[in-house]
Formats: structure tokens, sequence, C-alpha cells
């Protein structure tokens, strides 16, 4: 027997397992993509889910009269985006959502809107027009920002309270997107291509929990796949790989239970391989692997709900930034400053009633482990000071609220380019690569968002990623 068959053998010593083609780990956009993909090819698949539900970092929930997302909102980009082609090819008409914005200053008085926007516009817009050298993303926008502002708006170059006071907001706006903590943490340098086409489609009051339902052949009652197992509540606790050919790859779960594939295909977030990954596979992962599980950067964006009675916020506007005042911002409370990183709110197109407060990083960290009572009388202060200078804003029926972080199957929201990325350019990629046995046959395929180069952070991003690894095995197979 050779080494490695005798540490497959001790890993897996006296188990009795069912053998599938193969075991998807996760069930999140590329785990059922990847899942659905194999299974509508014939093949018999095992998908093993740790949380209660499908979905992942997807998470539709029912709230009051409609529903809520907790996770990901919106579908960014309607052209070539597996997610908008399964609604439209099943006949779900998604709803472009137009951010129409109103930006409110901290004493509840309405901001310049006009020269704001103008500003984020620029703001954004240098971030496709990277300088040659890379540096921290934030130095980089905060320079251009303030030539663009000595450039057009002179009268203003010296209001150093107004132009601290935007940056700071602009700084919450890029990591709200980014799911940074800092955007001096993200690079300029960056490899991500936005679709084309609408980037705010909503799945409304279907939920986004649709796009599982009609991958999974489940939506409106439908039987699913006979050919494929889907088992919740499994937490994955070892992945053994073999070595030799002719050997399973075994899956072993934390309740006791085994399972043996051909192949695994592993989806679970880099938050969950950062933690995990060291005891997670037997083998070990190959050192360049750990390494770039290592510097890859997982953040955090978490969501506030609240309910209502009735509407008394503006229905003309869809998104509504908090602009703190310096001064006032300094003043809060040292306890209370992660109200300040709260930078806006939407209003959801699935609930008539119900409003989000957005917040990422290390704020996002904090407003998970505070009580319920904290959070929700926070955040009622914070809409008082910036909405209830002309409305009487009346307490909140019921809130909901996101834990990406603390959410052991999750452990982060999405990844980002960060300070290393320049570096290792080449890291996402290397990271979706398989683990090959002695003869060169992939045996743990990795896929998720943050193994795609140009579209990490997404939904339809991480689809792809799934769909990638189906047809790796399906490439092979058609060739055996």
């Amino acid at each position: 027997m050779t080494p490695w068959s005798v540490l497959l053998f001790l890993c897996v010593a006296g188990s009795h397992a069912m053998v599938y083609d193969t075991i998807v780990v996760g069930l999140g956009s590329a785990g059922t993509t990847a899942a659905s993909t194999l299974a509508q090819a014939g093949k018999k698949v095992l998908a093993l889910e740790a949380m209660d539900r499908v979905g992942g970092r997807v998470n539709t929930v029912p709230f009051g009269d409609g529903l809520v997302e907790l996770g990901a909102e919106w579908i960014h980009g309607t052209a070539n985006s597996r997610v908008y082609e399964t609604a439209i090819a099943n006949n779900i008409d998604v709803v472009n959502q137009t951010l129409n914005f109103q930006i409110l200053m901290s004493d509840g008085s309405p901001a310049d809107t006009k020269l704001l926007s103008e500003l984020m516009d620029f703001a954004t817009e240098v971030i496709d027009d990277p300088p040659p050298v890379p540096e921290p993303l934030g130095q980089y926008i905060t320079r251009r920002v303030k030539e663009r502002i000595n450039e057009k708006y002179p009268q203003i170059a010296n209001d150093t309270d107004f132009i601290e006071s935007f940056l700071f907001f602009m700084d919450l706006v890029i990591d709200n997107l980014e799911a940074s903590n800092s955007w001096n943490d993200l690079s300029t340098f960056s490899d991500y291509e936005e679709l084309k086409g609408h980037q705010y489609a909503s799945w409304h009051r279907y939920g986004y929990k649709t796009f599982f339902e009609l991958m999974l052949n489940t939506y409106n009652n439908g039987p699913g796949y006979p050919n494929l197992d889907i088992a919740l509540n499994k937490e994955v606790s070892r992945i053994t790989w073999p070595r030799q050919p002719a050997e399973d790859a075994v899956v072993s779960c934390s309740d006791g239970s085994v399972y043996r594939a051909r192949s695994v295909i592993v989806t679970v977030s880099l938050g969950v391989l950062k933690e995990r990954h060291a005891k997670l596979f037997c083998p070990e992962l190959p050192q360049e692997k750990a390494t770039l599980i290592d510097i890859l950067s997982i953040g955090v964006v978490d969501k506030i709900v609240l309910l209502f009675d009735k509407v008394w916020w503006p229905s003309n506007v869809s998104f509504i930034g908090f602009l703190w005042d310096r001064k006032a911002r300094i003043n809060i409370h040292p306890k209370d400053k992660w109200i300040t990183k709260i930078y806006g709110l939407t209003i959801p197109l699935a609930n008539d009633n119900a409003i989000t407060l957005w917040t990422s990083g290390n704020c996002a960290k904090l407003v998970e482990t505070l009580p319920e009572d904290v959070v929700k009388t926070k955040s009622m202060e914070i809409l008082r000071r910036f909405m209830g200078r002309n409305t009487n804003i009346p307490e909140p029926t019921a809130m909901l609220r996101s834990s990406w972080y603390k959410n052991p199957f999750t452990r982060g929201s999405y990844t980002y380019d960060n300070l290393l990325t320049p570096q290792y350019p080449n890291a996402r990629e290397d990271l979706g690569k398989p683990l090959l046995d002695s003869a060169g046959n992939p045996r743990v395929l990795f896929a998720g968002e943050a193994t795609n180069p140009q579209h990490y952070s997404t939904v339809h991003g991480a689809s792809e990623t799934g769909y990638r690894e189906a047809m790796r095995l399906l490439n092979i197979s058609s060739k055996i």
C-alpha cells in the first residue's frame, strides 16, 4: 500500500458510504449551479449544505406582508448574466430599480444633492482610470477628487469641513460596494469587470430565492431532479482526496455520516476556507493554495431592516444617503461611533413598509454582536436625526438584521481586491484550480465568487464558477 493510500485509509477507515459521481459542498449560487448542471447531464449528485436552507449568501426572508433580502439584493448587470438569463428564460419579470437618491445632512437639512451627485459620479468613474503604479484606492480617489474640486468648484476648495465630510461619506459608499473596512484596504489594480445592462435589476416580489428554485427545478412545486440528492444541515468536517486514480474521494460530516464520490466540488466561502482549510482537507492543501487563501480578502456588508405600520419616508426616492457634518460626527460618544458608519438606506421593492439600513467592515461586525434593543434604538436615532426634521417618525413594528460575519458557514459577505492583489494577479484563477490525482484527474474542484477573476463578489460571478467546474467534469467524462 502506498503512503497516500495509507493516509486515505486512516482518514476514512471503517466507513460505509454511498457512491456518487460528484459531491457538491455548499448550495449557494456556485454550488446550486454546479449541482443542477451535473444533474441535468445525468450525473448522480449529492449536494451537502451546512445551513438549513438553500441560497448561501442569498437569503430571502418573509417580513410583514412582503419579502426582504438579507443577502444579495440585485442582479448587477443584465447582459450575459446567468442569473438574469435564468429569470427571463422562465418568464420571470425582474424590475430595473432606479436608485433615485437624496442626501441628507446630520442636522436634518437637505444636502446639495446636485453637487454631491457630480462628485460621487466622478469618484466612482476614476476607479476605471487607475494610476500606472498601484496604490490604495482611497488615497487615489481622494487626490483626484481634490483636483476636481480645485478645477471645477474653486468656491469650495478651502471648505475643509465639507471636503472631509464628503470623503468620509464616499469611503463608506465604496466600502458598502466592495465589502471593505476602508477604501484604503482596496487596490487601484483590479481585473473586475461590470456586466453591461442595468445594474440594479430586482427580483422584487418573487425574491432572489426564485433563482435557486429555478435552477433546482423546484419552482412552483417542481419535482427537482431525481438524480440530485440534497441534504441540509450537513456540515462537512473532512474532505479526503485521493492521489490514486482508482480511489474515491470521501466526504465526512460532523454528524458522523460519510459519502463517497469520484469528485468533490467545494463552493464554501473564502471566509470558511480561511478558518477551516487546515482541518477540512486530508491531506492538507498544497502550500501554494493555502497561501492564496491567506492573502485574498473577504469583507462584510450587513443590513438592518426595519418594518413600519405605514410609509413615512418620501416616495420619490429609493436611496437616501447620510452625510455627517464633521463636528457632529466627532462629538458622537465613542461607544456609539458605529452609527456614523451607517451610510444610508434603500427601499426594497418586495416590501411596501420596510426600509434597509446598510453598513460594512468593522462596524458591521460590531453591529452583529450588539443587543437587539440597542441596534433598534440607535437605528431610530439615526433616522430621526437625518429624516425627522419635518416628519414624525413612528417606532418600527419589527426588525431584522444580517450576520454574515458571525455565521460560521459564511464568515463574510464577499471578496475584494486588497493591496496584495498586484503581487498576486492570478490569485483567484489559481485558487480555482482543482486538486489532481496522480493521473491528472481533477478530484477536488473549487468554485465560488472568490475564484472568479472578473466577476467576483456577485451572484452571477459565483454561478459562472459553478458552471465552469461542472463543465470541467462533464468534458472529462465525455472523453472517457
